[in-house]
């Protein structure tokens, strides 16, 4: 009897933990695929095939994973490709000179292996682009055999190539879900958008709040640039080497604009120093990739002059004041049908375009 009891205790008893266990995989999954569906219908990135037909903006402060979309976007047929340096050129000023939809897809730091992502992405989804302004800076110029492709911060792979269904295996995670609920909050007008929606933000302080004891701190403490002395050796700069496939996925007929943006002359190195000797020949090889090229113009801004030579023109060593940036756009439009155009803040290093 005993035995008989005992054994009916043991089946209840197993029955109510499969229950428990059932009730618990029930709590687990069911919140896990309610924030899954919200995560894929929001997309907070805009790179999912399916999702919900609300207006989205790039969300994210790390642009890696931003523009993307914006890269893809048809609205678009031109494209600011750089780093910092290249952040303040408006599109809104651009696009009349330029006959153009611009979207200003310039990263902090990215690598040239990254702005050369972007910039594919924009090519394979626009076969009638119009234009591209590319900053060469040190992220080009600099950039030797040894550089890392990628910085520390996170780079979406999937975004970039492939099929992008491969993006709903991505859209669990706690990057996904926050930046869901803020592009949801963005949506509803609740949240205060990283940048426009063409890309572009104004991310100094206002220039009314222009320190120059502030800046003159900000420059004793840089870093030292490599003044050490060239040498016989080569300098390899394999990214441009790779400039001219790069710029021939765009079609005949848009404008492909390379510059160097103003810095300081200082971070260029002295005379006879190898960081000199590198933005010497990053010069003499965009002018080569001009020369390769049509459609192709290379602009000068990192040069002794009024602007590089003055600290009050900048507020560190790379990033140039608003004042700075339309004169650059300024330069940039007048460039465009005149090849002896230069001003005193720049050379135009090479002019291939038909007149």
């Amino acid at each position: 009897m005993s035995s008989s009891i005992s054994s009916s205790e043991e089946r209840r008893s197993e029955t109510r933990w499969r229950r428990f266990l059932a009730v618990l995989l029930l709590a687990t999954v069911i919140p896990l695929a309610l924030v899954y569906l919200f995560v894929v219908l929001v997309d907070p990135w805009g790179m999912l095939p399916l999702h919900l037909p609300i207006t989205r903006v790039p969300i994210s402060t790390n642009a890696r994973y931003s523009f993307p979309a914006l890269a893809i976007d048809p609205e678009f047929d031109a494209v600011i490709v750089g780093t910092s340096t290249s952040r303040l050129l408006r599109p809104a000023v651009l696009d009349a000179p330029f006959h153009a939809h611009f979207a200003n897809l310039a990263m902090n730091a990215a690598t040239a292996w990254e702005q050369e992502r972007l910039l594919l992405l924009f090519a394979r989804t626009h076969p009638q682009a119009r234009a591209l302004i590319l900053g060469l800076d040190a992220s080009w110029c600099l950039a030797g055999p040894d550089t890392p492709r990628l910085t520390g911060r996170p780079f979406p792979a999937w975004m970039y190539g492939g099929t992008r269904w491969r993006g709903y295996g991505q859209m669990l995670s706690l990057y996904a879900v926050q930046e869901a609920a803020n592009q949801a909050s963005a949506a509803l007008g609740l949240k205060r958008k990283h940048y426009g929606v063409d890309g572009y933000t104004n991310f100094l302080p206002p220039d009314a709040a222009y320190d120059p004891r502030r800046v003159d701190a900000i420059f004793r403490s840089w870093g030292h640039v490599d003044n050490s002395p060239a040498g016989a050796a080569p300098i390899d700069l394999p990214y441009m080497n790779g400039l001219p496939s790069l710029l021939g996925r765009l079609p005949r007929g848009a404008v492909k604009l390379l510059y160097l943006p103003p810095i300081t002359d200082e971070t260029m190195g002295v005379a006879g120093s190898r960081t000199r000797a590198s933005w010497d020949r990053c010069k003499q090889l965009a002018i080569d990739v001009a020369g390769r090229t049509p459609d192709s113009i290379v602009l000068d801004f990192a040069q002794p002059d009024a602007v590089t030579l003055s600290h009050g023109n900048f507020w560190d060593p790379l990033h140039y004041r608003i004042g700075i940036a339309d004169r650059v756009m300024q330069d940039m439009a007048a460039s465009l049908g005149d090849p002896h155009a230069a001003a005193a803040e720049f050379r135009i290093l090479a002019w291939n375009r038909d007149h």
